[in-house]
């Protein structure tokens, strides 16, 4: 301490007689606004560690790459009203606290040898009284815990191997791609309205080989995974008097396999895939006795893609098509939920297309639009008399997002619109998040939701949301 009290005044005298040797020229003001400039700020960093003694200079840690995140969230329904899924059919909605949760989030990154890098992220979920996963668990707290992200990475020469629990993102069109089908997703209840937030990592081993302005990525998944179930009390949870389960997995052997190549030009990528895949929604056969657990199928396709972007100043377009051979024409153009009362298990071929716009209109202010469409080929070839798909025509889905940063970016102000292309479901999402400090934030949402008869976003008709979101990070 006193070698630092004797130096540390020495060395400020030999800079302030460096600078003013220095000095004897002219130098403008500094454009910042300080008319000394920057030739009288003195940094710790400019003598290194000179001044530490041995007992305060600290030694990375491994512990270094963590951050976590608290957050305690509450979220009600907060509108009494009555919807009608089928005309003379009425049930009753009454204002209620859906969710009552302290969640624990984690993010863990270690570099911890040239070309070697460990990745993880993770959650644990407590649910308190008047959440519906309490009243699920018979009165009682119910916990959750699961690793989302943790894989091992080893880079070298031009390539690179990952190993573990992992993403695959293939689509261009952010939140509305129909190339967005490789890791499954999780739609439990309105606290998750995003795609990106929704979707489940899965255990796989992902090969990317780089040039100067080409790339190839490869994958292959030993253990596919599909869209969870949603549990009793949830939102989007459909009572069918009889149990809906998982996939139970027997002896055969499943797997799921892609690659994709990819050519950066000026201002512009383009994108081409191709990949073996099973359905993230899983059907389901009625109970063999009328009663009991029904019976869970999956599906296998072929996916062919392709994916472009260019960037026009300020505008970024992109494009994104499909061709799905062999799926299931039964499922709802609304993520998270599923189309209910279909026997239809025809394989049919489908295309889809997603165009997306993405605008800065400033440092702080950015807009999106994003357009799916999906066309079943041949949709009524093979159908019996009478029968006729959930899907039929051209069907798909819109999303629009703005954000807008306020008060040097402590102040976040955005919003969510979705809806489908036959104008059956309209979903409006109003955001506000406040950074009081480093560690400290506050969130609010509101979600409405309308929709009519002609789609399963009924159930949710007229329903009003509010939320509250508390967090602490460190």
């Amino acid at each position: 301490m006193l070698k630092r009290l004797f130096l540390y005044p020495f060395a400020m005298l030999l800079l302030l007689l460096a600078t003013m040797v220095a000095g004897q020229g002219t130098k403008p003001e500094d454009p910042a606004g300080d008319p000394f400039g920057d030739e009288l700020n003195f940094d710790d960093d400019l003598f290194g560690d000179a001044f530490d003694s041995p007992e305060t200079t600290k030694e990375p840690s491994w512990l270094d790459g963590f951050t976590v995140r608290l957050s305690q969230q509450l979220f009600w329904q907060v509108n009494n009203h009555s919807v009608e899924p089928i005309p003379g059919l009425r049930i009753p909605k009454q204002a209620d606290l859906e969710n009552n949760r302290l969640g624990l989030n984690f993010r863990y990154q270690n570099a911890f040898a040239p070309g070697w890098l460990l990745q993880s992220t993770g959650q644990a979920r407590w649910y308190w009284k008047d959440d519906y996963e309490y009243a699920d668990n018979n009165d009682n707290i119910d916990t959750e815990y699961r690793i989302n992200e943790l894989y091992l990475q080893r880079s070298f020469g031009q390539q690179s191997l990952k190993f573990g629990r992992q993403t695959v993102v293939w689509g261009e069109t952010v939140g509305n791609s129909v190339l967005d089908v490789i890791n499954h997703t999780e739609f439990r209840d309105f606290t998750i309205i995003d795609i990106e937030d929704a979707r489940l990592n899965q255990w796989m081993l992902v090969w990317d080989v780089f040039s100067t302005d080409s790339q190839w990525s490869s994958f292959i998944n030993l253990y596919p995974e599909f869209n969870p179930v949603a549990l009793s009390g949830s939102p989007f949870y459909a009572n069918t008097g009889y149990n809906i389960g998982d996939y139970k997995r027997g002896s055969e052997s499943l797997f799921e396999v892609g690659t994709q190549w990819r050519k950066s030009f000026e201002s512009s990528d383009i994108s081409f895939m191709a990949a073996y895949l099973y359905e993230n929604q899983l059907s389901y056969d009625y109970p063999s006795e009328g009663y009991g657990d029904a019976l869970a199928k999956n599906n296998d396709f072929a996916l062919l893609g392709f994916s472009a972007n260019r960037a026009i100043g300020k505008l970024l377009l992109n494009l994104d098509l499909a061709i799905s051979l062999g799926v299931l024409p039964n499922q709802s153009s609304f993520p998270g939920m599923t189309a209910q009362g279909s026997s239809l298990e025809i394989k049919k071929d489908q295309i889809g297309a997603s165009l997306g716009f993405e605008y800065a209109i400033s440092s702080d202010q950015s807009i999106s639009l994003g357009i799916q469409a999906n066309k079943l080929i041949d949709e009524r070839e093979g159908l019996v008399s009478g029968q006729v798909p959930v899907n039929e025509g051209v069907f798909g889905s819109w999303l629009v997002r703005y954000r807008n940063a306020l008060s040097n970016g402590n102040l976040v102000v955005s919003s969510t619109l979705q809806g489908d292309l036959e104008a059956d479901s309209l979903f409006v999402a109003l955001g506000v998040d406040y950074s009081v400090n480093d560690h400290w934030a506050v969130a609010g949402q509101i979600i409405s939701t309308t929709a009519n008869q002609q789609t399963p976003m009924v159930l949710f008709d007229a329903d009003v949301r509010v939320g509250v979101t508390v967090t602490y990070s460190f």
